[in-house]
């Protein structure tokens, strides 16, 4: 392959790149405020056949469903959790935003890693 169709090649997928970042920011940052707030399928399937009341200032299933013995996730008190950043309404955008930058980051470092990997590998003859 010639010097200058390289150059192309490697400008055609920076391009591409760039452009597949911005989409994903976009759609992470908009379509995030479109999300519904109720709860989303498995949600709804695990509590069927109980009830939400409240008992002394708090949430409490009644009835019989497998989400009467859920406990809260190990992260629920992260700066992300529940879609949002640090429980603040309208923050959903932003929580969506900071999932894309770090989803990118992580699978660009890897990419990056065994890239880095297969281009020493095939030095050595292998």
């Amino acid at each position: 392959m010639s010097a200058t169709r390289a150059g192309h090649s490697r400008m055609s997928r920076r391009w591409f790149l760039v452009g597949f970042g911005i989409v994903a920011l976009l759609i992470a940052g908009i379509v995030s405020y479109a999300a519904s707030a109720s709860p989303d399928g498995l949600d709804a399937a695990t509590t069927r056949g109980c009830q939400t009341v409240e008992v002394n200032g708090a949430e409490q299933l009644v009835g019989t469903c497998i989400a009467q013995h859920a406990d809260d996730h190990r992260l629920n008190t992260s700066p992300l959790a529940d879609y949002s950043v640090r429980g603040i309404a309208g923050t959903n955008g932003v929580a969506g935003i900071v999932g894309v930058l770090v989803t990118l980051a992580v699978a660009g470092g890897l990419f990056w890693l065994l890239a880095r990997g297969r281009r020493s590998g095939s030095g050595s003859g292998s």
